[in-house]
Order: structure tokens, then C-alpha cells, then sequence
């Protein structure tokens, strides 16, 4: 939840950033900070994300088929 409260924060900040009446060379160096940290935290989010990945184990009975599709059991 964290993570995403920090992402939200951000995506606040750069919506604000324009109107904030800083320099243009100083607002272009926020708007660089700004995207590269929310580079930074998207990554690290779906890094976490793709290793909680849950793997369920697929049970099914075993059929076998004959050439007409026909299901037939041992």
C-alpha cells in the first residue's frame, strides 16, 4: 500500500509542478527527478509483484483419445 501512496504522491507532484513558479531550469531538473523516481518505484513494484506470482498445480484425470476423438478409459 505504501508504494502506491508514494506513486499517487508523485503523480500529484508533477501535476502541480507547472504552476509552482519555479525557474525553467530548475522546473526541468524537478520534471527529470519526478520521472525517473517514478520509473524507479513502478519497477521495484512489479518486480515484487511478478515474484509474489502464485503457481497453482493443474490436477485433471487422464483421458485418452482415439483418432475420432473419442475419450476411452484404461
Amino acid at each position: 500500500m505504501r508504494k502506491i501512496r508514494v506513486l499517487f504522491i508523485l503523480g500529484v507532484w508533477v501535476a502541480v509542478l507547472p504552476y509552482l513558479g519555479f525557474p525553467q531550469f530548475y522546473k526541468n531538473i524537478l520534471f527529470f527527478l519526478s520521472g525517473v523516481s517514478v520509473i524507479y518505484f513502478s519497477y521495484v513494484w512489479y518486480k515484487e509483484n511478478k515474484k509474489e506470482e502464485k503457481k497453482f498445480d493443474n490436477f485433471s484425470e487422464n483421458h485418452f483419445s482415439d483418432e475420432r476423438g473419442a475419450v476411452s478409459e484404461m
